[in-house]
């Protein structure tokens, strides 16, 4: 307790001096999710350095790409932009080119391979795109050298997804060392408590609500409450928290997906579960859920042939 009132006490004796950061709400609202109100936000902001005003910018582009806005990010950034914007380029065309990514991950390989990389958005770009191609090994080996916070927060997420709960708590450990009040923290503790189930479902849910209360509901947060009310055979929650979602953004992969797998649960009309999978498929085609399961649907067919012809 003394120490935390102590940090406190350090905190406003900062913010006494000056050092307010300006773009706390602008890159607040990208952490929890709530991509429109960031972008309005950053427009909003009057920097008062060089600085400040090119971080507003990263966030501005990484909620336009959120937002699946890839053509204003492509023309945007170009050969003149500063090097620091440059990486969300290469992560707008990822998404919005799956014909080039194999040429993209061969230019990332080759930028990521031999030096330490000191550029944290380089960092950030290329241990997504490895996420999402599956490949958590590279993207661990890109976050070796890194130490901002939402760095830590994704190496956190990569151990969550390889199933090494003590490795991303040892994470967490380290994050709460750095900034205990910290947006990204608070949502890592509830990452980390959705994965640890049992008690610990029902504190990340209290987590995602405070957030709610403080902020404003996104698609992000009661996605976070809807997976906490799953975990404990808690339904009708989960489908009123999954409505609100949906209300918020009916295109949302995560929405869709937790209410096919609620509808599994729930044993309603598989008609139910079948239009969240053709409205999935409709706006995110490329989606890792969509693919395995299109992949599992050709396999099925497949089978079916073979059997119907050897029948």
């Amino acid at each position: 307790k003394h120490s935390k009132r102590h940090k406190q006490m350090g905190k406003m004796a900062r913010q006494q001096q000056g050092d307010v950061d300006e773009l706390f709400d602008v890159k607040n609202h990208f952490y929890i999710g709530n991509y429109q109100q960031c972008i309005n936000e950053a427009q909003k902001v009057k920097p008062t350095t060089v600085d400040v005003a090119l971080e507003r910018d990263v966030f501005l582009y990484r909620a336009y790409i959120a937002q699946r806005k890839f053509r204003v990010v492509l023309d945007e950034i170009n050969e003149s932009s500063p090097a620091e914007l440059k990486p969300f380029k290469i992560l707008a065309e990822y998404f919005a080119s799956p014909n080039r990514r194999e040429t993209i991950l061969a230019e990332l390989d080759r930028a990521t391979g031999y030096s330490i990389i000191d550029n944290n958005n380089l960092m950030i770009v290329a241990a997504t795109i490895y996420y999402h191609e599956k490949n958590l090994e590279s993207a661990l080996r890109v976050l070796q050298n890194a130490n901002s916070l939402e760095c830590m927060a994704l190496t956190l997420q990569i151990y969550l997804k390889m199933d090494r709960l003590d490795l991303a708590k040892k994470e967490l450990k380290a994050m709460q060392d750095k900034d205990d009040d910290a947006t990204l923290t608070q949502l890592a503790q509830a990452w980390i408590n959705i994965n640890s189930g049992g008690d610990k479902l029902q504190e990340a849910y209290y987590i995602f609500q405070e957030m709610i209360d403080k902020y404003s509901s996104t698609s992000m947060l009661l996605n976070g409450q809807a997976t906490c009310f799953i975990g404990q055979a808690k339904y009708e929650e989960a489908e009123s928290a999954l409505q609100e979602s949906l209300d918020k953004d009916s295109n949302n992969p995560d929405t869709l997906i937790n209410m096919i797998v609620l509808a599994q649960h729930m044993g309603k009309p598989p008609e139910v579960a079948n239009r969240y999978l053709s409205q999935l498929k409709d706006s995110n085609l490329d989606h890792p859920f969509v693919k395995e399961y299109l992949q599992k649907e050709a396999e099925f067919q497949r089978l079916c042939s073979q059997y119907s012809l050897s029948a």
